[in-house]
């Protein structure tokens, strides 16, 4: 790339980079699986609770459909809070979303076993609805840490014109590839936490939004590739 295009490129914001995509979506698929494990609901997939409340709820088993609310209840709130805090704050938004998440994070590991749903669901949830609505591009693309259908379809569509010869979708192809891979490692490695430290589980979710947050503080721009 010459000089002159390094030039004309518009700088990549500092939490729109790759390496903090990957790690946001290896939390998000990580608490995921920990929320499916401990509390049978998704944490950043919402449109699996709704879905799983209305099964429940068409065939009278109200119980068992009230239990995905919170969860969704919980995700519109860190929704409507991450869009208050984008106007608030600015560009300190996504140093202050991941220092909150982190917070939120230790508090659930430390109420588990005295208010296991509660802190479970509705925590975890507006922890994802936060990060959801905080990080919302890599690279100046729009994409999602917290579940990847369009990650995915991106992937898919940058290969695909790759081989109809537009070379220049390649990386573009390659970091949402990578960012669906990383959320599965991220879901294979909390599935494999909680089943055998159920109650520490959360430490590793927290060291990956450390080093976010970290980034975040000390990486505000980098040339785009």
């Amino acid at each position: 790339m010459s000089s002159l295009d390094v030039a004309a490129s518009p700088p990549i914001r500092g939490d729109e980079t790759v390496q903090i995509s990957l790690l946001l979506a290896f939390a998000g698929g990580y608490l995921d699986a920990y929320t499916w494990i401990i509390h049978g609901v998704m944490a950043n997939a919402q449109t699996a609770n709704l879905v799983l409340l209305w099964v429940h709820g068409t065939v009278g088993e109200w119980e068992q459909a009230v239990h995905f609310v919170p969860p969704m209840a919980a995700f519109a709130a860190g929704v409507v809070i991450a869009a208050w805090m984008r106007r608030a704050t600015g560009d300190r938004a996504t140093a202050i979303s991941t220092l909150i998440e982190i917070v939120l994070l230790v508090a659930v590991a430390i109420l588990h076993n005295r208010l296991p749903d509660l802190a479970g669901t509705v925590g975890i949830s507006f922890v994802a609805a936060m990060q959801t609505a905080i990080f919302t591009k890599v690279e100046g693309v729009a994409y999602s840490s917290v579940m990847i259908t369009g990650n995915l379809r991106q992937a898919i569509e940058g290969l695909f014109a790759v081989v109809s010869g537009q070379l220049s979708s390649l990386r573009r192809s390659g970091i949402f590839a990578a960012v669906c891979v990383a959320f599965g490692i991220g879901a294979a490695v909390g599935a494999y936490a909680t089943k055998i430290m159920p109650n520490s589980a959360l430490g590793l979710p927290v060291v990956a939004l450390l080093i976010v947050l970290f980034r975040c503080e000390t990486i505000s721009y980098k040339e785009r590739p």
